[in-house]
């Protein structure tokens, strides 16, 4: 019985098939950007953010190629055989998709000048204009960082359980039946390889968010969510200075703060990173610091309620060479304690910072690895106090994540079914048909997602782009794999995909050779874009020898 809408795409003429597509496909395409949003939201809840980033964001990335794959592969024997083709299709098309089309867009939007062998990020302008097209191709590009090189070799590991159902099944004949009897252990060992293969991964990954390799997208969507004036200052980082200087509670107090109270250098280092470009818009005369006159504009535009009596305090106390400017660093000084300000002992509403009367874009400069992306915070946790705020957006998110998994479990069923009718009625395989419309619902968020990093030009934003498109393509060679060797196995169903399984393999395979270069040209890009529709060629060529 089907889940989803009761519409038979059968019964609906050309146009109604249409529509069932268009609309499924959005409601897909809505409830993957639920999910990855509301994954994000958590990141800003520190005591969350290390399994989130490690975990959850991965998994919850592939539900909708996932919950596509399970739904081809349900219902009768005969049915769920014949589609399974939109479930290959579907696997093949998101892996390598993501790994083509995308990549390429986030080289071409994140290219540089290349200088001595080297992308020049520092360079002004980083890009210089009116180049001829050789020029373009050849010196101009992006830089391919260490974890990126490790990424390609974990992607590449990663396809092992292919090689595991696919050589026993090239040599087995007769009917799909007679092929599911012999390569029913088979497929029980791939499902094991990829499980453990998940559980390694995500094992890889909670290890890195620990170890706070993903502490620039957590940056990211804090300067996001303040430069949107939809969240306080207080509501998204002082849980993390407290949960920070728990951790370092023997830490000196020679860092330069008020009171006696220390900044450790852990909670140095964010506030340096997320407040940089707020010091810069702020500092209205270029001179690297910030005078009396600019720093009453901050603090009315970040701050609301604060006694007077209490701001002149904090600047005497702050400015500690009492030359009337504040440095960066005294700027930053001045912001952890405007944060971690007691209320009970500064009045009845004390120092509360709002972002919600920011008049500008505080966080628009194009410094190297400054720029990133992060999540809107929604407009009811502006006026909510810090630990609310936090509550708060655990609630929020939680919405979002159960609401579009239930979409995508909802949809997927009819979206499958949908995709067979189209095929059937243009009379070529579901294969094609999926593959080259299954990415379009399921992976359209990614894709946005990793060129808006790439064009910020910056090295950290390049890897956070390639990153989270070696990330799909892992989870997409575990995860996703895995409900196909589960199905494969517990339906007795055939995997008889030779064509298909050689393109996902050897198009990874590719990629991650690539990506051990230091650098990528805009040139090497536009080879990467011609895979896609070259993997589709290449599937009907091996077809048409007699593969499959």
């Amino acid at each position: 019985m089907a889940m989803g809408p009761a519409i038979n795409p059968e019964d609906v003429g050309g146009t109604g098939l249409l529509w069932l597509f268009l609309s499924y496909g959005y409601a897909l395409f809505y409830a993957a950007n639920m999910i990855g949003e509301g994954s994000e939201l958590l990141l800003l809840v520190p005591s969350m953010a290390g399994l989130v980033g490690g975990v959850v964001l991965p998994l919850l990335g592939a539900v909708p190629d996932g919950a596509i794959i399970l739904f081809s592969g349900l219902g009768s024997i005969e049915v769920a055989q014949e589609n399974l083709s939109v479930g290959i299709g579907a696997l093949a098309g998101s892996t390598i998709m993501l790994l083509t089309i995308p990549w390429a867009a986030s080289v071409f939007y994140g290219r540089v000048d290349i200088v001595d062998g080297k992308a020049s990020y520092s360079k002004k302008p980083k890009l210089t204009p009116n180049l001829k097209t050789k020029e373009t191709l050849d010196a101009t590009g992006v830089s391919i960082s260490e974890p990126i090189q490790h990424g390609g070799i974990v992607m590449a590991a990663t396809t092992a359980p292919y090689f595991l159902i696919q050589i026993p099944a090239m040599f087995m004949e007769g009917s799909s039946a007679d092929i599911a009897k012999g390569e029913h252990w088979w497929s029980l060992s791939a499902f094991i390889i990829c499980v453990v293969g998940l559980l390694a991964y995500l094992r890889l990954q909670l290890k890195l968010s620990d170890e706070g390799q993903d502490k620039d997208k957590r940056i990211a969507i804090a300067k996001k969510t303040l430069q949107d004036g939809k969240m306080s200052l207080r509501g998204i980082i002082k849980s993390t200075i407290t949960d920070l200087e728990s951790k370092n509670s023997k830490a000196g107090t020679d860092y330069g703060a008020i009171n006696g109270t220390p900044i450790t250098p852990e909670v140095r280092s964010i506030l340096r990173e997320l407040l940089h470009d707020a010091f810069r818009a702020y500092d209205t005369d270029n001179n690297g610091t910030l005078e009396k006159s600019e720093i009453k504009v901050f603090l009315k535009d970040f701050h609301e309620n604060i006694d007077e009596d209490d701001v002149k305090d904090f600047l005497s106390r702050v400015d500690t060479d009492k030359n009337k400017v504040v440095t960066f660093d005294e700027f930053v000084v001045l912001c952890y304690h405007l944060i971690t300000y007691d209320e009970n002992t500064a009045g009845s509403e004390g120092p509360y910072i709002r972002a919600k009367s920011i008049t500008k874009n505080v966080f628009s400069t194009e410094d190297d690895d400054e720029e990133d992306e992060a999540e809107e915070i929604p407009e009811e946790l502006w006026d909510l106090e810090p630990e609310e705020q936090q509550k708060a957006i655990k609630v929020q998110a939680f919405k979002m994540l159960a609401i579009g998994t239930l979409m995508v479990v909802y949809f997927s069923d009819p979206m499958v079914d949908v995709m067979n009718e189209i095929a059937v009625r243009a009379n070529i395989p579901p294969f094609y048909v999926s593959f080259v419309l299954a990415p379009l619902a399921s992976n359209s968020s990614e894709v946005v997602a990793s060129i808006f990093y790439a064009a910020k030009k910056t090295r950290k934003t390049m890897t956070l782009s390639f990153a989270s498109l070696e990330g799909a393509a892992c989870m997409n060679n575990t995860f996703c794999l895995s409900i196909f060797m589960g199905l494969i196995y517990m339906r007795g169903l055939a995997w008889q995909y030779t064509a298909e399984t050689a393109s996902i393999v050897i198009v990874q395979f590719i990629m991650a050779y690539l990506t051990q270069k230091k650098v990528m040209t805009t040139g090497v890009a536009l080879l990467v874009l011609s895979i896609f529709p070259l993997s589709l060629v290449f599937v009907a060529a091996l077809e048409a020898m007699g593969f499959d």
